[in-house]
This record gives structure tokens, sequence and C-alpha cells, in this order.
């Protein structure tokens, strides 16, 4: 009998149970191919649909396409088990080595979890949901689906398979004894295979859905090769531009060809410590493409801490790439990470689970939070995209934008995709947070700064002074506002960097009501990101134009302008916070050092309440530390707040506050992330004295627990559209009506311009106001288009004090 895996919804065209688990065991293979983990993948692939060779599945998959608008109770048949139980039967029950054992578990894990997210081994009631599912579960028609998979299969071909995949364990558990690596590095290990499998699985069924003949498939290296040339075309006219012999200008483009040069080198974790104002997204780029196309790289990605820079930095290298179509911006997920199995319309959750959403372009743009979610988020969408970043040049654009408590897991991950990924990273900023300083240090390569003397090259930067003018009580609203009218007529263009967005709105408000502004004919504006990418793009555009027309402006913005925003301004004002969020906003002050040394004053708002804001509070804490250390020993800091050694001790003074913070602690458990994913001691003591034996498992990893608990940002940001133009206004309207797969996903990147990120207690009181509604029943939300304005983006009445934009 041929058993169904899928119906195609348009003719009713069917793909056979064989046909999806060879293509899906073809495309495992090859993902799994970059880390040395062919077979582990290539057997998640194979098996993962095991259960669905059974009478019930094939009923159940017929009543499911002729009534879509009524199918079968959801959870009815469950098809994902079987390939985990024939695992664990065959090679976990009758090992003979521990790799026997972690070969099946791990593979076993990933295919019983592939619609849900990766099972806990042990969890905190100190069970095994892993052991309960493959072992315990009663499983209709088991045996027939085991007889159905051999009836297509030699056991021999199978044995075979498993038998290189123990080799595969073996190897990498070498590596990791080897090199001394943490054991979080199997779970790591473990989400590879998963993201192998959900993007082949995802693939294979949108491609018979949509009836495409293969993935498409781009030609990096040729690629890469044309937009190297694109690129150095540009360079050139800069360097024979009329000011070219600017000496900003000669060391820009002296540091940008020791980028040239350092991509000679092969797969590491690199520096690159450019000035701010000094060229990175160029320098940067000409690395990234120098190196990839030197070493055969897949694809470049663009890592930055907010959608601020990537609608920047994008919209520069489309410009200077001409082309289009291989870059991606990938700002956040519009559909929110549900159980689609709660879903009772197989219809549209098969849309939505097939929507394309896998980075499989050569250049991608996203945001830390996306990056980290990659890694350790709950469910199946996020997961997807890991095995992307294996042989890739990843530039991490501000990288001490990293939230403290994720600090061990970013160590982790990036150890992870050079040392088994062969990727190469480079953490790009004028404010080298110290990573390998704290406990799970990050791997930096040897000598791995990329450009020269740079305590000579920063102090050629030198453009602004930094100013105290903190005080106890700190400034008041309308003080500020006053000191702001002040430094006007010596600095005709400021910026405003405040902490909160209710404290931006407030002194926007405060100078939007002040005669003096008008009578100056003073161009007021607002930045946070209560306003969509769009939005902000288009404020920003008009912020440029009036710098570029000498009018005199003032932007009042959260800290989404301070990094990697290309824009300068006569004199910054910037509330007390991390001395790298200082440096930061210094960088938009005199940027280009066209002008005489510039000042940027650090104040303390009296109207920012940042007890719910621990890091920047702390970091506040040790930047006037160093206020008062460099008032008394100047020359211990080159008489400079800004100064390497200055950061240094900064983040030295930072991460010995914070120490047990940097493992993503876990209240209400006790216990951090960190070990969860790892060693997992405490429950393993603890299972032993409850069962009166060891766990069933070699591996002890709590995924489920830890991605439940995992958020980049506390809260639970959620993305929501919003009307913000006629363009997304066209979105929302079109979500809502009949969409195949391509179209949908098509839909749903072009949506990210349009997505605000909102924490819960904004939600709720929008939802109160009835200002939230669905679309694609539940799974997208929306705006309603009087809680939108053109001053502020969304309207929450009585914004809370402590908000602020990180996204």
């Amino acid at each position: 009998m041929d058993y169904i895996a899928h119906i195609r919804q348009k003719d009713g065209c069917i793909q056979s149970v064989r046909e999806h688990l060879d293509g899906v065991k073809t495309g495992c293979e090859q993902f799994g191919e970059k880390i040395g983990a062919r077979h582990l993948a290539g057997l998640a692939g194979w098996l993962h649909d095991l259960g669905k060779n059974t009478k019930g599945f094939l009923k159940y998959i017929q009543e499911a396409a002729a009534n879509p608008d009524a199918p079968p109770r959801r959870g009815s048949i469950d098809h994902s088990t079987a390939g985990g139980r024939l695992l664990y039967r065959r090679y976990h029950q009758k090992a003979k080595t521990v790799e026997d054992k972690l070969a099946a578990e791990w593979i076993a894990n990933c295919i019983i979890s592939h619609h849900q997210g990766l099972r806990d081994f042990l969890d905190p009631q100190l069970n095994s949901p892993f052991i309960e599912r493959v072992a315990m579960k009663e499983l209709e028609e088991y045996e027939r689906t085991e007889s159905a998979f051999f009836e297509m299969y030699a056991e021999k071909e199978l044995d075979q398979n498993f038998a290189k995949a123990k080799s595969e364990v073996k190897h990498f558990l070498h590596v990791i004894q080897n090199q001394k690596l943490p054991s979080i590095t199997v779970s790591l290990l473990i989400k590879y295979i998963f993201s192998c499998l959900i993007d082949a699985d995802r693939t294979d069924s949108r491609q018979f859905e949509e009836e495409e003949k293969s993935e498409e498939v781009f030609d990096s290296k040729a690629f890469f090769t044309q937009s190297y040339e694109k690129l150095m075309s540009r360079i050139m006219d800069l360097e024979q531009g009329d000011d070219a012999d600017h000496p900003i200008n000669r060391l820009r483009s002296e540091m940008s060809r020791q980028c040239e040069e350092f991509a000679r080198r092969p797969s590491g974790i690199y520096t690159l410590s450019i000035p701010t104002g000094g060229g990175k997204t160029l320098a940067s780029l000409r690395y990234a493409l120098a190196h990839a196309k030197r070493w055969g790289k897949e694809r470049i990605i663009f890592i930055v801490p907010y959608t601020t820079i990537i609608e920047q930095n994008a919209s520069e290298i489309r410009g200077i790439l001409d082309d289009h179509g291989m870059i991606l911006e990938h700002h956040s997920n519009v559909i929110e990470e549900y159980d689609l199995d709660d879903d009772n319309d197989y219809i549209r959750k098969k849309k939505i689970r097939l929507a394309r959403d896998n980075w499989d372009r050569p250049i991608i743009f996203t945001t830390m939070v996306q990056f980290l979610n990659t890694f350790y988020a709950k469910g199946t969408r996020n997961i997807r995209r890991m095995h992307r970043m294996t042989n890739a040049v990843l530039i991490f654009d501000e990288v001490q934008s990293v939230p403290a408590k994720c600090i061990s897991l970013f160590n982790a991950a990036l150890n992870f995709l050079h040392i088994f990924g062969r990727s190469s990273l480079v953490l790009c900023t004028a404010t080298q947070p110290a990573l390998d300083f704290v406990k799970h240090k990050l791997r930096l390569s040897e000598q791995g700064e990329m450009i020269a003397n740079l305590d000579e090259v920063s102090r050629s930067f030198k453009r602004v002074e930094i100013v105290d003018r903190t005080t106890p009580l700190g400034w008041r609203t309308e003080e500020l506002a006053a000191f702001i009218q002040e430094r006007l007529e010596e600095a005709p263009r400021i910026l405003v960097i405040l902490n909160t967005k209710a404290a931006v709105r407030k002194l926007f408000v405060q100078l939007e009501q002040s005669d003096w502004v008008e009578e100056n004919g003073v161009r007021l504006f607002h930045l946070s990101t209560n306003m969509c990418p769009a939005h902000r793009k288009d404020v920003l555009t008009e912020v440029k134009q009036a710098l570029s027309n000498n009018e005199r402006v003032i932007c009042v913005s959260t800290q989404l302008i301070e990094a990697g925003v290309n824009i300068s301004f006569d004199c910054v004002i910037r509330s007390l916070a991390g001395l790298d969020s200082i440096a930061q906003a210094a960088g938009r002050c005199n940027r280009h050092g066209k002008d005489a040394v510039r000042n940027v004053y650090v104040i303390k708002s009296a109207d920012e309440v940042l007890t719910r804001l621990p890091e920047i509070r702390i970091g506040a804490e040790k930047t006037e530390r160093l206020l008062f250390e460099i008032q008394k020993e100047p020359e211990r800091f080159g008489h400079d707040l800004l100064s390497g050694a200055a950061l240094n001790t900064y983040f030295q003074y930072y991460y010995a506050h914070i120490k047990d913070e940097l493992h993503y602690p876990i209240k209400e458990l006790e216990k951090n992330l960190f070990d969860l994913l790892g060693t997992n001691r405490d429950y393993h003591a603890a299972y032993e004295r409850k069962h009166g034996s060891i766990p069933e498992t070699l591996t002890r990893a709590s995924f489920a627990t830890a991605e439940k608990h995992f958020e980049v940002i506390a809260n639970g940001a959620t993305s929501v559209l919003v009307p913000y133009n006629t363009d997304a206004e066209n979105i929302i309207l079109t979500l809502n009506g009949e969409l195949d797969s391509r179209e949908l996903g098509e839909l749903l990147q072009k949506s990210q311009q349009y997505v605000v990120n909102l924490y819960q207690h904004e939600l709720k009181k929008l939802e109160k106001n009835g200002d939230i509604y669905p679309l694609l029943h539940g799974h997208v939300l929306a705006l309603r288009e009087v809680a939108y304005s053109d001053r502020f983006g969304v309207e929450t009445e009585g914004e809370g004090e402590w908000t602020m934009a990180l996204i």
C-alpha cells in the first residue's frame, strides 16, 4: 500500500510517504554535511514522518483535504513519535556504546519534536518527557509503521546509516573534549540537526504544494565576486572624490584596505574596532565579500542591535550592489510562534508552516534579537534558520548591545558557529565589550583585531569632548528644554538621547509647546520604536535633509539613533547610561570631523525611572564611577573618557557587578538557562534521589523548559502590523484574503517595514481599547488606524516610564 504524506490543495495530487521521506532525507544530508552531521541529520529526515504509514493517518489526511473547513480533531493521529520509537527500540535499548545511546537520543528528539519544539530530556518535575514519548506513549499501528518502512527500505541500509551517525557523534565528542568546550555545545549540535530537519521538511512540502522543481540555488561565488567588483568601484570613486585627502578620509581608506588584507586569513572570531565614523559599514562589507569570495562562504549575515540600522545599512548596500533580490531583511516574526496544532484549519496552518522563512539569500540583514532567537527561542520558526549560519560570514554590528543575561549564550553560539560551522565572525564596534573576560568566554582568534595601531587611530578620530553635567537630583524636563535653548546659539543642530520612550515624548511635547522653538525656526523631530521601520526611515530622511539644508534642528530620540545611524549633529545631549552607549551617542556628533572638537553633554534625567531597566541603571552607575575616577586620575585614562583604557575598565566593572546574571538566570527555577542546556547537574542528582536510579538518557538538556523561559527582552515583545501608509494598509487587507504559501511568504517579508514590537503591558492596553485586531485567524496582529499617529507612532494612553527600545 502507498501511504500518503501530502495532498496538494489545488488539484488533489498525492505525495507518497516514501517520496517525502526521500526528499527530506536528501535535504537534511545536504544541510548536515556542512558541520559533519550528514547521517545524523539524514536519519532525522528519513524517519521523521514514519508515523504516516498507518491507516489512521491515511483516513485523517483524506478527510482533512476533502473537508478543510471541518477537519478531523487535531492531534487525533500522532505521526511524529513512531520514528523516534524505532530508534529508541532498535539502537538505544540495545546500545553497546555511549555513541549508540547518544546518536539515538539526539536524532529521536528531533523527530518527535518536529511540529512543536525539542522536548526535555529532564524536566523541572524530575521526569523525562523524552522517554515518556518514545518508550511509554501508546501508539496505535506502531508495528504497522515499522513494517511498512522496512518494506520500502532494507534494514541493513538503516543500520549502515546509523553506524555512520555514531561515528559522527564520536568525532563531535572528541572535538568537545579536546577543545574543552562546555556541555551546552551538545545541545547546540542537537539544535543544528533539528534545524536541518525543520527546513528540509518545510522546503520539501512547499516544493510539492507549489510544484517547484527544486530549491532555488544561487551561485554564491559568482555573486560575491560581482558584488566585490561593484563595491570596489564605489570605493575608488570615494578615494578620488574632492575631499579624499581630508585626514579622516585618508584614515578611512587605510582601515578599509586593512580589512581587505585581513580577509586572506582563514575562518575565525575577529574584532573590527573602527572608531565611530570611520567607515565601518563599507569596510566590513569589503572584508566580508573578499573573505566569502576567497574561502567559499555561502552567505554574509549582518546582525545589528536595532531595526533602524537594518533599514539604513541594507539600503546603502543595495544601492552599491544594485541587486535587491539577493538581499533579505528580517526584522521580526510577523507571525508569532504559536502552536499551529491548536489551529483546526488544515489549509491555513499548512500555508503558514510552508511560507518561505528560511534565510535562503546570499546577504541577510537581521537583528540581535532574531539571531539569539534562532538558537534559543521556542518552537520551530526560529530554529529553522540556524543551519544557514554555518560556512558564512557574520558581521555583528555594535556587538556591545548584547543583553547582559545573554552574554554566555551568545558566546556559546559564536564558538559553535566557528568551531563546528566553519563560519567567520566579526565583532564590529568602536566599543568592544570584554567578552573574553567573563566565565564562559568567547574564543577570540589570536591577533584577531583587523585594525593596526588602534590607540593612534582613535586619537586621530577624536572629534568630541565629553562634558559631565550630571547633578544629584537630575534635570527636570523644563530645565533640560532651557539648556537646549542655551546650546542652540553655539550649536544649531542638536540631538538629545534619553533612556525611555516616556521621557522622550515628554521632552518633545515640552519643546513643541515652547514659543522659542517656532520663533527661531527650529525643526523638531521625534524618534522611538513606537514607530515602525518605514516611519522611522521617513523621519530620518527628513532630519538628514534638514541638516544638509543647514536648518536649525532638534531631534529627541531613544537610543535607537545612537548606534550605526549615519547622521551628524553639532551637539549631543545624552542621558546617563553605560559608557558604551555614551560613546555610541558621541558618534552622532561632529561625525565627519569637519568642525573643531564639539561637546557631548552627559546629563541625568529626573524624568526617567530605571528601576525596571537594570542594565541601563547599572551601566549608569559604573559610568558615574568612571566620571569620578577620571576627575581624580585623568592620566590613567589618557585624559579621555572614551579611551580604550576607560572602556575596558568600564566593561570589567560592569561584568564583575553582574557576573551571576550573564548565564540567563531563571528565578522561579533557581537555575540558569546555560546550565539547563548543559550539564543540568541539579536535575540529574534530584532525579536519582526521586526515582532511585539514574536517568535512562545520557543527554540531560531541558530544551522545552529553557525555551519557555527565554526572551531576549523581558515582558514578551509581540510584533504588530501598523497602518502607517497606503502600502501597509494594503498588506493588512491582503493578509485577510486567499493566498498560497508563496504569496504569504512574500507578503510577510514585505510587511517587515510596518511592524512595531510591543511589550505585553502595551499590548494589553491597546487590546482593552479595542485597537488590536487579528489577521490570519489570530496568527498576525494588526493595529487600528486610530491608534497610530504621525508624531509618535503607536499611541498607548498613559505610557509607562520604563518602556525602552531594544528590538
